[in-house]
Formats: C-alpha cells, sequence, structure tokens
C-alpha cells in the first residue's frame, strides 16, 4: 500500500527496544552506516553477503578493528571446503568452483576471517531460518533488510523478471522461503526493508510483487511501499529506488516528506583529481562518433548537458564511466578545482610557447608561461585570435612536458575537459562519509569502488526512513 486509509486506522510503529540489524544482500553495508549516522545504538546481528569484494568492504569499514584470526584452528584444506560449502562469489554471478578456491589458497584465511568477523552467512541459498537466530524478540526489535538483485528488473537488464528462482532476481523468494521458517519457528523479524528498482512493482513485475506482497500479509505483516528520490533527501543524484517497510502485526508507517536540495554536483566534487579520471582524446572520439546502431553520440552528449546544465548526478551504475549515459562532466578551467588560470597579455606574443608543467604560473624570460595544469586542461587565455573566439584552447597531449603553440595547431574539444566522477565522488553520492570511504577503499580497485556504489543504496534515504521508526 502507499498512502491509505490503513495508515489512520492503525497506531503509528514506533521501535522502543534495542536494535539487532540482519542485512541480506548487504554489500557494504548502507543499512548499517544510516543507523551509524543517526547515533542509533544497534548490533551488526547478522549479515549475509556472497561476494568476496563486498564482504572485504563490509569488515573493513564496520569491524576494521577486528583483527583477530579465526581461522588458526584449521588447515588450509578445512578452510577451503568451508569457503566452498557457504558458496562465495567472486564475480557476484556465481558461487565460486572448489578448483577456483583452491587455486586462491593464499587469501583464503583472509576471506574466511571477513566472514567470521562480520557475523556473515554468506550465501542466501545456503541458510535456513535458524541460522538468523532470531531470540529474546520481547527484548530486542529484528530489523531485517533485503536489497534483493536487480540486474533481471531494471532497465539495464534482460527483463527476465523475478519469477523464476534461477534468476538473480529471483533471490527474492529465498527470503520467503526463510521468513517461512522463522515463522514456523515462531521468531519473525519486527520490521522488515526492501530496496529495489522501481521496475519491481512496474507492468512485467507487479503480478510477483504482489504475490510477494500477499505472501508477507500472510505471514503477519502490514507493508507500505513508496517509490523515493534521492534529490529529495538531500543528494543532487537522480537516483529513484523503491522502499517497502513491513511491520509485524497492525501498524501504520508514513514514509518520510521530501527536503529541499542545497547541494549540487559541484559541491560533491574532488578539490583535485588525478590525470587517470580524464577521457583521452581517443575515448571522447569514440562517445562521439556516428554509430547508427549504438548512439553514443546522442547518449554521450545528452548526459554531459543534463549533468551540468541540472547539477544533479545520473544515477550511479555498477560500471561508471563505461557508458555513453555514466557520470561524466566538463571541466572549463575550474580554478577551484585543482587548474590555474593563465591570463596571457602584457606583451607577451601571440606565438609564444605554452609548456604544460607542475608548477607556479609564471612568466619567464622566454616568453614561456608555465602552469600547474595536467596536459590537457583547458587554459583561459585573453587572445581572442587564437582559434577560439571564447578565450579557451586545450591541449588533449598524453605526455607531460609537452608544448604547443598559442598562435596555431591547438587542438581543441568543445573548450572543454571532460572526466568521469572519480570512487571517492560517487560515494559521497550515494551519502557515505570520506572517513568511511577511505575505510572501505582500503583493500579494493577503482573498478571495485565503482561496482560497490552503483549496488548499493543511498544512506541519506535510508536515514530518512529509518528516522520515522523511532
Amino acid at each position: 500500500m502507499n498512502s491509505t486509509i490503513f495508515e489512520f486506522l492503525y497506531p503509528t510503529y514506533k521501535i522502543n527496544k534495542p536494535i539487532r540489524l540482519i542485512e541480506l544482500f548487504a554489500g557494504y553495508g548502507s543499512q548499517a552506516l544510516a543507523l551509524k549516522y543517526l547515533g542509533v545504538e544497534f548490533e551488526h546481528w547478522k549479515i549475509c553477503e556472497w561476494a568476496v569484494k563486498s564482504i572485504q568492504a563490509y569488515k573493513d569499514v564496520h569491524f576494521g578493528e577486528d583483527n583477530n584470526d579465526y581461522s588458526s584452528d584449521f588447515s588450509i584444506i578445512e578452510i577451503n571446503n568451508f569457503l566452498y560449502n557457504c558458496g562465495i562469489s567472486r564475480d557476484y554471478n556465481r558461487p565460486m568452483t572448489y578448483d577456483e578456491i583452491k587455486k586462491n589458497s593464499k587469501n583464503s584465511r583472509h576471506i574466511y576471517n571477513n566472514i567470521i568477523a562480520t557475523r556473515n552467512l554468506v550465501n542466501i541459498q545456503q541458510i535456513e531460518g535458524k541460522d538468523l537466530d532470531i531470540v529474546d524478540t520481547d527484548k530486542f526489535t529484528y530489523i531485517l533488510t533485503y536489497s534483493f538483485p536487480c540486474q533481471d528488473l531494471s532497465l539495464a537488464g534482460r527483463g527476465k523478471g523475478m519469477s523464476d528462482t534461477s534468476t538473480r532476481s529471483g533471490m527474492l523468494w529465498e527470503v520467503e522461503r526463510i521468513l517461512c521458517e522463522c515463522k514456523e519457528l515462531g521468531s519473525m523479524p519486527e520490521v522488515l526493508l526492501m530496496e529495489n528498482v522501481p521496475q519491481v512493482h512496474g507492468t512485467k513485475n507487479v503480478d510477483d510483487f504482489n504475490k510477494w506482497k500477499l505472501k508477507l500479509e500472510e505471514l503477519g505483516y502490514k507493508n507500505y511501499f513508496q517509490d523515493l528520490i534521492a534529490t529529495d533527501y538531500g543528494i543532487p543524484q537522480t537516483r529513484n529506488r523503491c522502499f517497502m517497510i513491513s511491520i509485524l502485526g497492525d501498524y501504520s508507517y508514513t514514509f518520510p516528506k521530501p527536503i529541499p536540495l542545497k547541494l549540487k554536483l559541484k559541491d560533491m566534487l574532488e578539490n583535485e583529481v588525478d590525470e587517470r579520471f580524464y577521457l583521452s582524446e581517443n575515448a571522447i572520439k569514440c562517445f562521439l562518433k556516428d554509430d547508427i546502431k549504438f548512439p553514443r553520440k546522442d547518449r554521450f552528449e545528452s548526459s554531459l548537458k543534463k549533468v551540468n546544465e541540472r547539477q544533479l548526478a545520473n544515477t550511479i551504475v555498477t560500471n561508471e564511466g563505461h557508458q555513453a549515459t555514466n557520470n561524466f562532466i566538463k571541466v572549463k578551467n575550474a580554478t577551484k578545482k585543482g587548474y590555474l588560470e593563465a591570463t596571457m597579455g602584457d606583451g607577451i606574443d601571440i606565438s609564444s610557447r605554452m609548456t604544460h608543467h607542475r608548477g607556479t604560473v609564471q612568466k619567464e624570460k622566454s616568453q614561456t608561461l608555465t602552469t600547474n595544469c595536467e596536459v590537457g586542461t583547458i587554459v583561459k587565455s585573453n587572445i581572442k585570435n587564437i582559434n577560439d573566439e571564447n578565450g579557451y584552447f586545450s591541449t588533449l597531449g598524453t605526455n607531460c612536458g609537452s608544448s604547443t603553440s598559442a598562435g596555431g595547431g591547438v587542438v581543441k574539444q568543445n573548450d572543454l575537459r571532460i572526466r568521469k566522477l572519480t570512487p571517492k565522488e560517487c560515494f559521497r553520492l550515494m551519502g557515505v562519509k570520506d572517513e568511511d570511504f577511505e575505510k572501505i577503499s582500503r583493500n579494493q580497485s577503482d573498478c571495485s569502488l565503482y561496482h560497490l556504489a552503483g549496488d548499493s543504496i543511498v544512506v541519506n534515504v535510508l536515514m530518512a526512513i529509518f528516522k520515522e521508526l523511532f
């Protein structure tokens, strides 16, 4: 139900007991971060996460001080057998084979320690209701979150849906099985929180979504769902997601009201950005080339226009920077972003050479202007006759120390440099504080960080949802 008469018939639900948090499909634990940022005391009771990289991220951000060797009493064969039986995954899509685990034995103990430290049940297909260990429900409120895979529901997926339990999105029915087992045991989580793409209740999936809600009602829950967008809760990202709160018993829940958006994308950007995040000339040409089958040019230019004009990031995705619809931004003489504005004139000849090095802007005897700009950075000039009516030029070279004549031969690309968002910027747009990003990034590659951010939930939205429960 979205907003119905039942919200007025039933008393509003409020948590008044200590919280034990259970995160299925945990990722790096956005739900835990939301409670932490709210200042709510809670226990990391259980998590369920099979991806090795996500397990590492969860360990680093939430249990970073746990350096115990839980594997010391076991042989490497026993450890490998444990990991195989748990069903760990390396690629988020399938469990690792025993041979793959065996070949990776040098990391087996480390992975095992991460699993034990985080109280991780690992593979949802391998666990039972009793493994959630829901006890003393008169003393504790158990919150169970389940952000099940969206790949088969989202517009970017192949539309397989969630009917089939063999699909990734079909993992929802594993949650059903586990809750039914909890019901038989007489110990149910008091609050459920679902998050997924809006297509979860779209035309193709609405029958399954209604079936799921009906099952929850049979188990004793009242359901309240609503699509929430991050821009309504303080984050300049157009991330729209469906959330459903299910409360055990006859209670009502009202979703948080939107708040004014005060931040813009530029407020989330880093002051200094490494050159590797800037698109090369070849990459830009690739995106702008005419292609009937794949209209990259239109999508690329449209994406740039939306991001830069609206100052809102597109939805963060798991493969950030690889598609024409991803978050690319245009940088134009951004002195506050680590680039210096070089104003020429005062007798400097038009044919003077501009060399790009790291250093201080200065006028040398040889009439050379040296800047601390990376090669390819836009530099503003007051000279209006250097093939650029706006006074901007760029060198899209690849080697520091290269030079170009200001009088001609300057390579331009729409007077701009284009780069993708950095991992830290993506995490900021997911509501993660810098200090927690530093913990998460400790043992991750850039590629992995993009995936983790895109696969997660905006913490600010979760905070607003949770706040209504207290």
